[in-house]
């Protein structure tokens, strides 16, 4: 049971859902007034390149036999599909969320753009990284930028955060997915861009 358990958190809180759920915090959190129609088009176009698109190349890949599981267990796996999420975020900062629109949400993709490139090489040394304590940790720590920029009280979400990545990273471990020394590494490559960055817009 406990098993199971450990094993549906890594799918449930995948990385590839970590970007739009960054993105529907922000819009659920802002006291800014932004239209109904412009969230909407900003949340469906993250969901399909942020989500869909990874999932359709994920089986373009699987296919063509350069991957093995979506969880991308080696680090020649994670290449490709890296590059690719590389260029995807660069085409969402570049056309879905520019500076000009949205400041906090583009720091936020280009703390992930920073993430996925340093864990791109990362993986080329064939030094492997949790992604999924990259993309937790990512937005767990916009969200807490987020509470001081906004002046806004969010400790309930902040504290299950908390127990999500704490899940998450028992689950990695459990699952023999990844050692701690990785989850540490990809710890430190989700928070230090999206704290660095947080000179620019905090």
């Amino acid at each position: 049971m406990i098993h199971y358990l450990l094993k549906s958190i890594s799918y449930i809180f995948h990385p590839l859902i970590m970007p739009l759920l960054g993105v529907v915090f922000y819009f659920s959190k802002t006291p800014r007034f932004i239209p109904d129609p412009v969230m909407k088009a900003k949340v469906f176009s993250v969901t399909i390149l942020t989500l869909i698109l990874p999932i359709l190349l994920y089986f373009l890949l699987k296919t063509l036999k350069r991957v093995e599981s979506l969880h991308l267990a080696t680090t020649r796996e994670r290449i490709l599909p890296l590059m690719l999420n590389g260029i995807i975020i660069a085409l969402i900062l570049t056309r879905v969320l520019p500076y000009e629109e949205i400041p906090e949400l583009y720091y936020f993709f280009l703390g992930i753009l920073f993430s996925t490139l340093a864990c791109l090489f990362l993986a080329i040394f064939k030094v492997k990284a949790s992604i999924h304590m990259i993309g937790s940790v990512g937005f767990f720590m916009f969200a807490v930028a987020l509470s001081i920029h906004f002046k806004i009280n969010i400790n309930g979400s902040i504290a299950l955060m908390c127990i999500i990545i704490g899940a998450i990273a028992t689950s990695r471990l459990h699952l023999k997915a990844h050692t701690p020394i990785e989850l540490i590494i990809g710890f430190f490559v989700g928070l230090l861009p999206q704290l660095i960055l947080l000179n620019y817009w905090l």
